[in-house]
């Protein structure tokens, strides 16, 4: 390898001079103050992710006399505490029925431009509502257990339980236990439907 080729001459290099890298020292945004500000602190409502930096002496002043609900009357500070329970987010009533004030579906239209819900929360057309079933499935199921259909009253279910219960406990049949797990359903059917207030 020749090191004197003319094409060694071509591709020298001349160094460049290392940059000196300078430190950005922030001073203390309190007027008159040359000290280093370290320490940050908010600007205040309306502003939030802004802030302000001080040193040690001036943040404890700032900090001190810091209102974040100055300017703002009683009201607006009971508003504002009463949302931040929930983090300001949208909240519903508890056991608000379809159709009411304040159920999730009428807020939900406002929040949903492109319709992708509506579909999903549509009411029921006024006939089929009718022929939808009263009774939740586990109320079906009790009546069912009992023998009974789902418009029976309060004294037609009372009466068939007595019977039932009659009919299938061991004392009834002279100490027979076969008819125990039977015994068992009926009680818990009866429960069941006086918990949903049908008793």
């Amino acid at each position: 390898m020749d090191l004197n080729s003319p094409l060694f001459d071509r591709i020298r290099t001349k160094r460049q001079p290392r940059e000196t890298v300078r430190e950005t020292v922030t001073r203390c945004d309190s007027p008159g103050c040359e000290a280093e500000g370290v320490h940050r602190a908010p600007m205040g409502r309306l502003r939030e992710g802004q802030y302000l930096c001080f040193c040690l002496e001036h943040v404890r002043e700032y900090n001190a006399t810091y209102n974040y609900f100055n300017g703002m009357d009683d009201a607006s500070v009971a508003r504002y505490m009463k949302d931040a329970t929930v983090g300001h987010r949208p909240t519903w009533s508890m056991g608000t029925k379809r159709g009411q004030a304040g159920f999730r579906e009428d807020t939900m239209t406002a929040a949903d431009p492109l319709g992708v819900y509506r579909q999903r929360f549509r009411r029921p057309h006024p006939a089929a509502a009718r022929r939808a079933p009263q009774h939740s499935p586990v109320t079906i199921r009790a009546f069912v257990a009992m023998g009974l259909e789902e418009t029976a009253d309060a004294v037609t279910i009372r009466a068939r339980y007595k019977e039932l219960v009659k009919r299938h406990h061991p004392d009834a049949n002279g100490g027979d236990r076969s008819r125990e797990e039977k015994l068992r359903e009926i009680i818990h059917a009866y429960k069941t439907l006086r918990a949903a207030r049908l008793v």
